[in-house]
């Protein structure tokens, strides 16, 4: 049986993908988690063998999430389930170790097979993602900015743009303050914005943010 740990930010969501897989054999929920925070707790008292994990949620997130998760089981398998197709989305969250990436509008039918090609150690992309990915080595880097940044630096952005204030931001981070004041005046000079403000409004123009 594969023990599978939901992680989302939204009830429904989990309510619902908890009753769709609870129709398979091979698979059993064993918990819920509405954060990366609380994910990371659950992933230590249930000690699960596959992780469906949201990409963007209050607190570290997912991103930050499934590099936790792993540093403290490397043998957890993660996958990505969000709404973000584009880049740099999946190419971030595979460099972070997770070993599928779906969207949430993938059939029960796929997510079932993704949840066991990982569990038997074979990474599973949806084919709408893997051709993102392949379209994005041949892209140039300016077609969308948020290419450029490092994992850190998406990071941080999605905590800014979400409205987390930089003191909040240091303390789920393990950072200083000045480190994280570093990362946003970074996140300015590559972007080309002066503000919080510009910065949220790019995100949501190249739609690496969803509109609250």
């Amino acid at each position: 049986m594969i023990k599978v740990l939901l992680v989302d930010d939204h009830d429904l969501v989990r309510m619902g993908l908890g009753r769709l897989l609870a129709d398979s054999d091979e698979i059993e929920v064993v918990g819920e988690a509405d954060s990366g925070e609380e994910a990371i707790k659950k992933l230590k008292e249930l000690r699960p063998h596959v992780v469906m994990m949201d990409a963007n949620m209050p607190g570290i997130g997912g991103l930050e999430a499934t590099r936790r998760m792993l540093r403290y089981d490397p043998d957890v398998k993660v996958i990505a389930l969000t709404v973000h197709v584009e880049e740099p989305y999946p190419t971030q969250f595979i460099n972070a170790g997770a070993m599928g990436y779906l969207t949430k509008g993938t059939d029960i039918t796929e997510m079932v097979k993704a949840i066991q090609s990982v569990s038997r150690g074979k990474i599973y992309l949806a084919a709408e993602v893997a051709q993102q990915m392949a379209i994005g080595q041949f892209r140039k880097t300016d077609e969308n900015p948020f290419s450029i940044l490092s994992e850190r630096e998406m990071q941080v952005m999605l905590m800014i743009t979400r409205g987390e204030k930089v003191q909040d931001i240091s303390e789920k981070l393990h950072l200083s303050p000045k480190t994280v004041n570093s990362y946003r005046y970074r996140l300015f000079e590559k972007l080309g914005v002066d503000n919080d403000v510009g910065l949220t409004h790019l995100a949501l123009r190249y739609k690496v943010i969803e509109p609250q």
